[in-house]
C-alpha cells in the first residue's frame, strides 16, 4: 500500500467514523432539538469544558483530556470548516459529546451540573449528549 492509499484509507475512515457519531448523536437528540439548537449550545459548550478543565478538584487526566478538546475547538483546523453553515460546527458537537461522556464517566455528572454556564434547558440537552438521565426538576 501506497502513502497516498494509506492516507486515504485513514481519511475515508476517520470520515466516516465522524458520520456515524453524528447519526448516533442525532437519533439519541431529544425529539424537539434540531441541528440548529444544538449548534447554539456549542458557546456554552465551550465556557463548561473550560471550568472543568481550571476545575482542581476533578482528576488530572479528566483536565488534560478538557484542555486538548479545547484547543481542538479553538482550532481553525476541523473536519468540516466551521464556516459552512450549521454543519460547520456538527463535528464540535461530536467531539464535545464523547468528550462529555469521558467526563461524566471519570468525574461524575455533578461536575458537570456545578459548572454549566447556560440555561437548565441546555444542560438537559448537555446531559443528553453525555449520556446521562437525570430527573428533571421544575
Amino acid at each position: 500500500m501506497t502513502g497516498w492509499q494509506t492516507a486515504l484509507l485513514v481519511t475515508g475512515s476517520l470520515l466516516a467514523l465522524w458520520l456515524v457519531g453524528l447519526a448516533v448523536l442525532w437519533l439519541r437528540r431529544p425529539d424537539d432539538l434540531t441541528v440548529r439548537d444544538a449548534v447554539r449550545l456549542v458557546p456554552d459548550a465551550v465556557r463548561l469544558v473550560r471550568r472543568l478543565a481550571a476545575d482542581p478538584t476533578l482528576p488530572r487526566s479528566v483536565r488534560v483530556r478538557l484542555w486538548l478538546l479545547l484547543g481542538y475547538l479553538l482550532s481553525p483546523i476541523d473536519l468540516v470548516p466551521d464556516v459552512v453553515p450549521v454543519l460547520g460546527y456538527a463535528d464540535d458537537v461530536v467531539v464535545v459529546a464523547w468528550a462529555l461522556r469521558s467526563v461524566v464517566r471519570r468525574a461524575g455528572v455533578d461536575a458537570v451540573d456545578r459548572h454549566w454556564p447556560g440555561s437548565p434547558a441546555g444542560l438537559v440537552v448537555v446531559h443528553r449528549l453525555a449520556g446521562v438521565s437525570r430527573p428533571q426538576h421544575g
